[in-house]
């Protein structure tokens, strides 16, 4: 979900530079609206998948060793992985309804599937992570917004570290080593604090660059929530492995 709309140009730096625009406001807010709605809809889902126990018997079963997911629970776990892959090849001319619905379908997934964490991090410590990842989160994204500095050149290095990250956990799936999960932790963080970054310019710059095409920024507001919506939940999940207890 990196190009908010299907002609995605470079824009020049002296486009991007304007202080006050009333426009850009109203589409970075609904931007940041539309991911704030999603991160309360999958943090409901996510509670009671977590907590309310006829709907997580559905999703995960309990074991000698804790909690795993039931067939569902790994359907609802890996299907925003699998919408995310096939939906810039299904959406050659994406609509502001379809992009909406991948959105909502997306973060109702992603809440089923964070209702693991609820089973593995005490209550208080989910809590308490999720306000640093919001304080850490909206500084990161005020830097991105307000810096004259052209982030564009750091992102294939972040999307490098998003394809060595997938591939380090997927492979500690295996190896189970401690060593690894704290050092796909720590990069994640890394990573994903830049790409916050990174992606606020980058919407700022696509509002200059769609030059006021009503679809097209419809389409860029549901893509863009997507976007800032699975970083905050990645940040989120990298700094509850250090901050969070375990149940």
């Amino acid at each position: 979900m990196n190009d908010y709309s299907p002609q995605a140009r470079s824009i020049p730096m002296g486009r991007a530079d304007m202080a006050v625009d009333a426009g850009l406001r109203a589409f970075m807010v609904g931007v940041f609206n539309k991911m704030a709605v999603g991160l309360v809809l999958s943090g409901v889902l996510a509670y009671v998948v977590g907590n309310v126990d006829p709907v997580r018997q559905l999703f995960f079963v309990e074991t000698a060793r804790g909690y795993a997911p039931t067939i569902l629970g790994l359907a609802a776990m890996f299907s925003p992985l699998v919408l995310l892959l096939i939906v810039p090849f299904a959406m050659r001319n994406p609509s502001p309804a379809g992009t909406s619905a991948v959105y909502w379908a997306v973060v109702s997934l992603m809440g089923i599937g964070l209702g693991s964490v609820f089973l593995r991090y005490t209550d208080g410590s989910i809590a308490t992570t999720f306000f640093a990842t919001a304080s850490a989160y909206g500084a990161l994204s005020l830097w991105g917004y307000t810096t004259k500095k052209d982030l564009t050149g750091f992102g294939s290095f972040l999307i490098m570290g998003v394809i060595g990250l997938v591939v380090a956990s997927l492979v500690n799936i295996f190896l189970q080593s401690p060593a690894l999960h704290f050092a796909v932790s720590a990069i994640g963080v890394l990573v994903f604090a830049g790409l916050t970054a990174f992606d606020t310019q980058r919407l700022k710059y696509t509002y200059y660059e769609l030059g006021g095409d009503a679809r097209a920024m419809a389409v860029a507001t549901n893509f863009g929530a997507l976007t800032m919506y699975m970083n905050f939940i990645n940040l989120f999940q990298f700094l509850l492995s250090f901050l969070g207890n375990r149940e």
